[in-house]
């Protein structure tokens, strides 16, 4: 994981104005009774239903994701938090968990249900969803040191994303600034900053100087930096908003789709470009970028994508967001490499 110095990232204000300590907080180690009640309270307990377990069923970055177990069934409990769960120094949006629950609402139809979970209830006042539980998946982010991801796999997933970018978003989909801001300072700033308070010798000795060149290209950055500003512009197409391995999972050849908090109206091209990035990563091959652009079904610029892909795959390597994919130094180099080209060609 990267070292990181505290006051190097900056505090972005939350998207509620309610009172944080007035939440209800929820984890694994509440109560059962406690967690019992406020389920109880929302109607989303059976009348005799008990809580045999609580647990966490991964690492969540972003949220509070709890898998609740009862005498009855199973179920996926998320709360945000005015933080970054997996960095509690970086301040996040509570509202971000309106977003997740709005993209699930849109994709609940007979194209697309079957990749996502069911929502089972949503709290907007303590920042609360619950979801289906989707049971024992793989989770995809196993393909970094497998490198290689199966074809069937890779079909489930252009498809999915080529009906996720089909729907109509509703004109009051939330704009989701405050997560785009933040995402924006660690995709398209943070990590190209000379002075960012990232220690990459403690992600992997070495790693330090192969970054220091390209925080010093002046070109570099400032094609990034008019990338970051198309970001934040608006567009017409609804997006996951993060659609990597992270955010895929699978289960008996069926791929599922998670995590949408990113999720926001843009171009089409940012979560093309970043599924082609990850594609690249694992498998060191750029053919992918061709592949994916023939496969889409909707518009897109060929540039903007690799150049999306080219930035997603610098942050990635040089940044806080580190993936958990065993590189060499020379890997790694070329990946920065080829990451640059697409960028500036």
């Amino acid at each position: 994981m990267c070292g990181l110095r505290k006051n190097a990232i900056p505090r972005l204000r939350n998207g509620k104005s309610k009172n944080n300590s007035s939440l209800i907080y929820l984890d694994t180690r509440t109560p059962f009774t406690q967690i019992e009640n406020y389920l109880r309270s929302k109607s989303w307990l059976f009348a005799a239903e008990r809580i045999l377990s609580v647990e966490k069923p991964g690492e969540g970055n972003m949220n509070v994701v709890l898998r609740i177990q009862t005498d009855q069934r199973t179920f996926v409990l998320k709360q945000s938090r005015p933080y970054v769960q997996k960095y509690r120094e970086i301040a996040a949006p509570l509202d971000r968990i309106e977003v997740e629950h709005r993209f699930y609402q849109i994709v609940q139809d007979e194209n697309l249900e079957k990749h996502f979970p069911k929502i089972l209830g949503y709290d907007p006042n303590e920042f609360i969803l619950l979801l289906e539980d989707l049971g024992q998946c793989e989770d995809m982010v196993s393909c970094y040191n497998k490198r290689t991801i199966a074809p069937k796999v890779l079909n489930q997933l252009l498809h999915t994303l080529n009906k996720i970018h089909q729907k109509k978003p509703p004109s009051d989909f939330p704009e989701n600034l405050a997560m785009r801001q933040l995402n924006h300072q660690h995709i398209f700033v943070l990590p190209f900053l000379e002075e960012n308070g990232f220690e990459l010798d403690k992600v992997q000795p070495g790693l330090e100087t192969l970054a220091a060149p390209y925080k010093k290209d002046l070109a570099l950055k400032k094609t990034v930096g008019n990338l970051g500003e198309k970001y934040l512009s608006k567009g017409n197409t609804l997006l996951h908003g993060d659609y990597y391995p992270g955010s895929w999972m699978s289960k008996e050849a069926v791929i599922y789709i998670i995590d949408p908090e990113f999720s926001f109206v843009g171009f089409a091209e940012f979560d093309l470009g970043v599924m082609v990035a990850h594609l690249i990563m694992i498998t060191m091959d750029c053919s992918y970028l061709e592949h994916i652009y023939n496969g889409y079904q909707g518009k897109a610029d060929k540039k903007l994508t690799a150049q999306i892909a080219g930035v997603e795959i610098m942050r990635r390597l040089i940044g806080l967001a580190q993936l958990p994919m065993q590189r060499s130094l020379d890997e790694k180099q070329l990946l920065l490499q080829s990451a640059k080209q697409m960028i500036l060609s």
